[in-house]
């Protein structure tokens, strides 16, 4: 039999993860006047993105934590989720509502390490699980490119 409660959990913080992340998100009128990349997607193709990168989180930590073995071991999954999710919001937080683009280029670096930590500690217990994490790794490469370039492409912030 199925146990509901490590998908409930998971499913509840991906839930506040994008809560607090999408409150924080209001793009609004400064948003749309910064000069981006050419490859910045339509503003529609983030929220649909981020529901799909919410979900592989919950099954990756799903299948983790079914495959961990020990309790140090689901520990540390909670753990480096835990960090994940906050560095997401935090990373959302100073982008959008602060409006310091040129924080989050900084802060992004460790959005970035800890999907990289996640996918190196989900491989031993779970090589799908793991794979299940890569496309986030790319979008958060992705999203520090455009990132990059909103700080590259206008003026001082701050």
């Amino acid at each position: 039999m199925t146990r509901p409660r490590p998908i409930l959990i998971a499913s509840g913080a991906a839930v506040l993860v994008a809560l607090l992340g999408g409150l924080a998100s209001q793009p609004g009128a400064w948003y749309a006047a910064l000069n981006k990349s050419t490859l910045t997607p339509p503003d529609w193709v983030f929220a649909p993105a981020w529901t799909l990168i919410y979900i592989s989180c919950v099954i990756a930590a799903v299948i983790g934590w079914r495959a961990a073995t020990t309790a140090s071991g689901r520990a540390g999954l909670i753990w480096l989720f835990a960090i994940n999710g906050t560095l997401n919001v935090i990373w959302s937080a100073l982008f959008f509502a602060m409006q310091r683009p040129d924080w989050a280029l900084i802060e992004v670096v460790g959005l970035w390490l800890s999907v990289a930590a996640l996918i190196v500690y989900l491989r031993p217990l779970s090589g799908r699980a793991a794979l299940i994490l890569v496309p986030y790794l790319v979008w958060v490469s992705f999203a520090a490119y455009l990132n990059y370039e909103v700080v590259a492409l206008n003026p001082a912030f701050g």
